[in-house]
C-alpha cells in the first residue's frame, strides 16, 4: 500500500531503460502462492493490477493476513527478501496479478546504476517501516469498528476484490466479528 512513492520520483529515460532490463512482466493465477515462507524470497513484486497477501500460519494453524496490498504498490517478505533469509511469511495473489518482479541482485545493480532507483528503494523501504508501525499503532489503539471503517475509507476497492476473511484476519478480528460490523455500519447508514 506504498503508491505514492512512485509520485515523488521522476524517471529519466536511461532509468526507464533500466526498468525495462531488470524487471520481468509476470501473470498469476488466483490463489496462487508466489513466495513461500521457509524460503528465501526470490522477488520484489510490483502490482500493476490485482490483489496480493502476506500471510503465516498461527500456532493452531491458522493463517493470518499481515499485510494486504492494493494496486499499485511494492510487496514481498521485505526483510528477508533484503537480508535473503528465509522468510516467516508466504506471498499469495487474492486475484488474477499482473505483476512487475525483480531479483535482489538485479535490484542492487539496478540501484548501483541509477541514483534514482537508489534513492526510490530507500523510499519504499523507509514507507514500508513506517506503514508497519502505524499499523501496529492502529492494531492497538482502534477498535475493530474504527478499524475496518478506515481500512475501507482509504481501499474502497479492497471489498470487491478480497475475501472478507481476509480482511477480518488483516484487522486482527474473526470473521464473525467483522460481520457484526458490517452489519451494524450497514444498519447505521
Amino acid at each position: 500500500m506504498f503508491s505514492n512513492a512512485a509520485a515523488q520520483v521522476k524517471l529519466t529515460a536511461s532509468d526507464i531503460t533500466l526498468c525495462r532490463k531488470y524487471f520481468e512482466p509476470v501473470l498469476f493465477a488466483k490463489n496462487e502462492i508466489i513466495e513461500e515462507e521457509g524460503h528465501i524470497p526470490k522477488y520484489l513484486y510490483y502490482v500493476v493490477s490485482g490483489f496480493i497477501r502476506l500471510f503465516h500460519y498461527n500456532e493452531a494453524g491458522d493463517e493470518v493476513t499481515t499485510h494486504l496490498n492494493c494496486p499499485p504498490g511494492f510487496i514481498t517478505s521485505y526483510s528477508h527478501f533484503n537480508s535473503q533469509t528465509k522468510a516467516a511469511e508466504n506471498v499469495e495473489c487474492i486475484t488474477e496479478c499482473e505483476l512487475l518482479r525483480i531479483t535482489k541482485a538485479d535490484l542492487d545493480t539496478i540501484c548501483e546504476q541509477s541514483s534514482v532507483f537508489k534513492d526510490y528503494s530507500i523510499l519504499v523501504f523507509q514507507m514500508a517501516l513506517a506503514y508497519n508501525e502505524n499499523r501496529a499503532r492502529e492494531l492497538a489503539s482502534l477498535t475493530a469498528e474504527q478499524r475496518y471503517t478506515k481500512l475501507i475509507d482509504n481501499y474502497p476497492a479492497i471489498i470487491h476484490h478480497v475475501p472478507l476473511q481476509y480482511i477480518a484476519s488483516f484487522l486482527g478480528m474473526k470473521p464473525e466479528s467483522l460481520s457484526r460490523i458490517r452489519r451494524k455500519i450497514t444498519k447505521d447508514n
